[in-house]
């Protein structure tokens, strides 16, 4: 026996070490720019505002969502009826924030959201697209009067931050401005090769972004019955169809990544802890739950828990404010940040049946967005601004974001059994994550063999999605790794813990 033992230990040695077949998780290469907030504040400084960002001389003082990207803050500015453009900045020191790079383009249009693609090397945003006058010379439309508006998805190629470039468009049929809300786009989510591009009673189109200078629709999905589509976030196998202001959301199954799916049990109305039903303005997702604007009487968060794919969505909490009537909501760690129209709210949702609101922000005019990086807020206002503060930059605690990402549901689920051969793998985590740090390293895809899985990565805001080169083998165990030490929320911090879960393909 002992001789055995000492054979085996000679043929170990000889062979040598196992070579890891995946990068080593911190090996993506950091960042272009130089990365989120470094400054900390004093408590006086704690809901004042210390700067504001505005765009190029075209700027119509109308923002929405900012986020950091590759190290720079970046901020799209445009109204509805178009005509805005990309600005990035050096935000290390945020009450001094650097202009780094900025570019106008007639077919910008107001972005609700921020789709990022890597395609060939290049790096790409989607937003939304609107070309045309409503009102002619900017006088009023006589009714004999016909003006040619079209309206979509357009593409930044974002490679050079100090140089963005509008490299094409993909008009919609269907569209029509000056419905804001019934017909045209309204935000956008890239997985893959694939835009979702949510347009209100036009339900979903589905655009191949393969080639970002020459998208092509290639599907269009309409809920039945008919659903105001508002937002669509993806992640993995699943996508999540919110409204615009009212009370809809249907979950679906995205295994065939062209044929979304309802799930059985996933088409309910939002309630709040009454029963009632609660209209909301937009939603958005983080950790295992669906985050809700509630609008009309009164505002505030509602969040439901989607983590579990056997399960129908349950209600989690709620925060109620009387005065207020919800934009948007995100989740950054323990806590939400609400924009109410009139103001704006940070809650402690260490909790999350009972966030409890700890500071409330105000900047003139209708405050809709209010977004996290790291310990500042961004407080925008889509109209109504003071010329040139339609952004402020906010401290809203003194110390520095020091904590890492945690992942919040994965899909597929782990352990889930009879996954398509076209199956994609999603993270959605408690924060927004910087998307230069998601990598093969960083989110590992291995076959049964353990060998890695070719693929593309996309970060959106808090979700994260690997989508194979090619089909994945049928009947064949996977497993999905996210090592400690790889992946990074916009202030730099690692994941803290390995995340690893395995699925299995269908026969």
């Amino acid at each position: 026996m002992r001789s055995r033992l000492l054979l085996l230990a000679l043929v170990a040695a000889a062979c040598g070490p196992t070579e890891d077949p995946f990068p080593a998780p911190d090996a993506w290469g950091g960042t272009t720019g130089p990365g989120g907030p470094t400054v900390e504040f004093t408590d006086a400084d704690l809901g004042e505002h210390c700067a504001y960002l505005t765009g190029g001389p075209e700027d119509a003082d109308h923002h929405n969502l900012q986020v950091m990207y590759d190290g720079y803050l970046l901020l799209p500015w445009a109204p509805e009826n178009g005509g805005g453009g990309l600005t990035f900045f050096d935000f290390t020191d945020p009450c001094v924030p650097a202009k780094v790079g900025e570019t106008y383009a007639e077919g910008m249009r107001e972005t609700h959201s921020m789709a990022f693609g890597t395609v060939g090397g290049r790096e790409y945003l989607a937003v939304d697209y609107h070309f045309g006058d409503v009102e002619p010379d900017g006088g009023d439309r006589g009714e004999d009067e016909e003006v040619e508006v079209e309206g979509g998805v357009g593409f930044w190629d974002i490679t050079d931050k100090t140089d963005p470039q509008w490299v094409g468009e993909l008009a919609l049929p269907g569209y029509d401005y000056p419905d804001a809300y019934l017909r045209v786009t309204l935000s956008n989510f890239w997985q893959g090769d694939y835009v979702y591009a949510s347009s209100g009673f036009g339900g979903i189109f589905i655009i191949d972004a393969s080639d970002p200078a020459d998208p092509q629709l290639v599907s269009q999905y309409q809920f039945t019955p008919n659903m105001l589509v508002g937002s669509f976030h993806v992640f993995g196998n699943r996508g999540v169809a919110t409204s615009a202001g009212l009370t809809r959301m249907v979950l679906v199954d995205l295994d065939d990544p062209l044929d979304p799916q309802p799930v059985l049990g996933g088409d309910l109305l939002i309630d709040d802890s009454t029963g009632a039903e609660a209209p909301y303005y937009f939603a958005n997702l983080g950790g295992p739950y669906a985050l809700f604007a509630r609008k009309d009487e009164g505002g505030g968060p509602i969040l439901y828990d989607i983590s579990d794919e056997n399960r129908r969505p349950s209600f989690v909490g709620e925060a109620y404010t009387d005065d207020g009537s919800g934009g948007y909501v995100f989740l950054q760690e323990d806590h939400l940040f609400f924009g109410d129209s009139d103001f704006a709210s940070i809650y402690d949702a260490s909790d999350p049946t009972a966030p409890v609101e700890v500071l409330r922000l105000d900047l003139q005019g209708d405050l809709d967005t209010l977004t996290p990086v790291g310990n500042v807020a961004i407080a925008s206002v889509d109209s109504g601004a003071v010329p040139g503060q339609s952004s402020a930059v906010i401290p809203w605690r003194t110390t520095l974001d020091r904590r890492g990402p945690r992942v919040g549901m994965t899909s597929p689920a782990d352990g889930e059994r009879g996954v398509a051969s076209t199956g994609r793998v999603g993270l959605s985590f408690d924060e927004m994550i910087e998307p230069m740090s998601v990598f093969a390293g960083s989110f590992r895809v291995a076959d049964p063999d353990g060998e890695p899985v070719p693929g593309q990565f996309n970060t959106q805001e808090n979700l994260v999605n690997f989508t194979p080169d090619e089909d994945l083998l049928s009947d064949a165990t996977y497993t999905v790794t996210v090592p400690a030490g790889g992946v990074t929320d916009v202030s730099g911090n690692v994941l803290e813990a390995d995340v690893v879960f395995t699925f299995e393909t269908a026969p």
